[in-house]
């Protein structure tokens, strides 16, 4: 595992003129459009990065971008990797560990959730602030990687208190309303019966998804700041569940109130 970050990381070094960039930005299902933010752009596509997976899920297109966002030189995946598409946690969080190593110390990632808080409706957007994981595995399991971080990460403050108050006054700042609260992280491609939204309601959670609880764990074991943003995308316990194609459009219609969110947050740092 270490020789590979190391391959990957010297090859971005190459492209990224070992300059470090000052977040990197996760986008998710539908929101990969935030990416036409960015200026003076470099398009790495996964495949031709050592090591790298590839994005097999429509809507994520696989591309690694480097550029100017707000001000700030970042990097930008426009697709994540997923359990469900058969890949391992460590290779689900592969470039967690490369960003790691790079030295970036931020962290900007974004999912499209189902909502199970019965007042959240379809285009919301919710600020992650804690979340539950029933994925069946852990990317921390096995020998620990003690060059990125300690054996038992602490996970009491996995989302960066400073960021989301940040987060909290740029979405004050451009009139959006910010719901926030718990992220519920499963396996499966196939979206949850009624039953399970409401247990997963009852449980604490407030949106569930199938992605982020990963990265987010590997991004804290290597001393990474998080900020989570979910946008709502079907609301299971009023029966407003789609299919992935009216996902994926419903991410699309809320990519200005992301891109502010996502500007406003980076700018600050």
């Amino acid at each position: 595992m270490l020789e590979r970050i190391r391959q990957t990381t010297s090859y971005l070094r190459t492209r990224l003129n070992n300059e470090v960039p000052k977040a990197v930005i996760v986008l998710g299902s539908g929101l990969g459009q935030l990416a036409n933010e960015i200026s003076d752009k470099t398009v790495i596509p996964y495949s031709k990065i050592p090591n790298f997976p590839v994005s097999t899920v429509e809507g994520h297109a696989g591309n690694l971008i480097i550029g100017e966002l707000a001000g700030q030189r970042v990097l930008a995946m426009q697709g994540r990797f997923h359990y469900y598409e058969g890949y391992d946690m460590k290779e689900v969080t592969f470039p967690m560990r490369v960003f790691a190593a790079l030295g970036i110390k931020v962290a900007m990632l974004s999912n499209a959730a189902g909502g199970v808080n019965p007042q959240f409706r379809k285009g919301d957007v919710m600020l992650i602030t804690d979340h539950i994981s029933f994925l069946p595995d852990n990317p921390l399991r096995g020998k620990n990687l003690s060059e990125f971080g300690s054996r038992f990460p602490d996970m009491t403050h996995a989302y960066d208190p400073q960021l989301i108050e940040t987060a909290r006054r740029v979405a004050k700042d451009n009139g959006i309303n910010l719901h926030e609260g718990a992220y519920f992280g499963v396996q499966v491609p196939s979206f949850e019966t009624p039953a399970e939204y409401r247990f997963f309601h009852t449980i604490g959670a407030d949106a569930v998804g199938m992605s982020t609880v990963p990265e987010v764990i590997v991004a804290v074991h290597s001393g990474m700041r998080v900020c989570a943003l979910s946008v709502i995308t079907n609301c299971g316990l009023s029966g407003e569940v789609n299919d992935h194609e009216d996902v994926q459009k419903q991410a699309n219609r809320t990519e200005p109130v992301m891109t502010a969110l996502f500007k406003g947050v980076i700018a600050s740092l």
